[in-house]
């Protein structure tokens, strides 16, 4: 958490409209829209959805727990794709200056399901 928090302020990730740049979000803030009720509902989504996570990023566990809320006894599973990133933190998908975003593998996903 605490390398999120820092890499808004640093120049790689600051933005003077970011809240997370300013003084408007803290790290102990209010809970995201994500972590409301709507999650409970991920398995009804019959559009693609790839989702991306560091395997380091403090929140991985919230990728993998939805996804499998989302595929499980979904009959819309199929075009569900969780892709971990190994080593990976959350700032290290942002710009990737880490060199670690699979964009192949990305493009790969959308010409399957978006094509």
């Amino acid at each position: 958490m605490r390398d999120y928090a820092a890499y808004y302020k640093s120049e790689r990730g600051f933005h003077p409209r970011s809240l997370n740049s300013t003084d408007g979000w803290v790290t102990f803030g209010a809970m995201s829209f994500m972590n409301q009720p709507i999650c409970e509902y991920t398995n009804e989504i019959e559009s693609a959805v790839l989702m991306i996570h560091g395997s380091e990023a403090h929140s991985c566990y919230f990728s993998r727990d939805e996804y499998a809320r989302m595929t499980k006894d979904s009959p819309y599973a199929a075009n569900k794709e969780l892709m971990i990133i190994d080593g990976a933190v959350h700032t290290d998908l942002y710009d990737d200056v880490a060199g670690v975003i699979p964009y192949d593998k990305i493009e790969a996903f959308f010409r399957e399901n978006l094509g």
